[in-house]
């Protein structure tokens, strides 16, 4: 039996326009603590809603604050896609956080997904009201900004090989040069601007160094005894040398940001949670 209460939406103020938050208020013993979730893009969002909140859930078991929010032009936030940037998400995550410290919470602490996890570092590595160290909780973190735009424009192709449309000829490359010259790309449902593919594009895991935090880095994998993959293992390298030693775990499972239809990684669920026992005071 479900003892949580009932997740609390509201629309939350904001600018340009409002963003539709899922609140979970913490159950049992509140730890005074928050976690801010930060969905992934496009329709890796819709993909990942299921664990996101099986996951909000049990942090919210935990004693654990947690807010949902869908970023400007995302799901149920007022907004089009297309005319999203990377500044304003960032800024949805400022109001995202002024919301929970107005909740009376002394810390908050960061969950991203896939991009939504470059989004969380990007912001707080710049966030220059920070004091207190901050967790940070990244679920398959995109290590290259440049190759996971690569693999969503191809999609572009995919579309077009399903459809009729066969007699152009365009690759990635035409698709890089479109957006360069400022034309935005219709993807998948989604509009992709130049300034976010530029956005995205300049991404790189390894320079997203946040000084004095916790990174507790979880990476599901076909087959969890081969380890991190060399591009990760950079990033982990590059982070070390910066004083940054995140505890990376790794999951056998299925990428259910990317599944054909909505799955869950029951393990991924498990091995988050017995990180965050010890913070909540559970006895393992």
């Amino acid at each position: 039996m479900d003892n949580n209460p009932p997740a609390e939406p509201f629309f939350l103020d904001a600018s340009p326009g409002k963003r539709f938050c899922i609140y979970h208020p913490p159950v049992g013993n509140p730890l005074n603590q928050a976690l801010l979730y930060i969905h992934p893009f496009a329709e890796e969002m819709n993909k990942s809603r299921r664990m996101a909140a099986l996951q909000a859930k049990a942090f919210a078991t935990m004693g654990f604050g947690v807010l949902q929010v869908d970023l400007y032009g995302c799901g149920d936030s007022e907004g089009d896609f297309g005319e999203a940037t990377w500044a304003i998400w960032k800024e949805d995550i400022a109001y995202a956080s002024q919301w929970l410290m107005q909740q009376g919470f002394a810390s908050v602490h960061f969950w991203g997904v896939r991009l939504g996890a470059l989004l969380v570092l990007d912001y707080v590595n710049n966030e220059e009201a920070r004091i207190d160290p901050v967790k940070l909780v990244l679920w398959q973190p995109v290590v290259n900004g440049k190759s996971f735009l690569t693999q969503f424009l191809r999609l572009k192709l995919v579309n077009r090989l399903m459809s009729d449309d066969m007699g152009k000829t365009e690759n990635v490359q035409d698709f890089r040069e479109k957006l360069g010259a400022g034309e935005a790309l219709e993807i998948a449902g989604y509009t992709l601007s130049p300034a976010m593919a530029a956005a995205i594009d300049a991404l790189r895991l390894d320079q997203l160094v946040v000084e004095g935090s916790e990174v507790y880095w979880f990476e599901i994998t076909p087959d969890a005894e081969r380890g991190l993959s060399p591009a990760s293992t950079s990033v982990v390298e590059a982070w070390n040398q910066s004083g940054i030693y995140p505890e990376v775990t790794l999951i056998p499972g299925l990428p259910f940001w990317a599944t054909q239809e909505i799955s869950e990684c029951p393990e991924l669920l498990m091995a988050t949670a017995r990180t965050f026992e010890s913070f909540a005071g559970i006895p393992a």
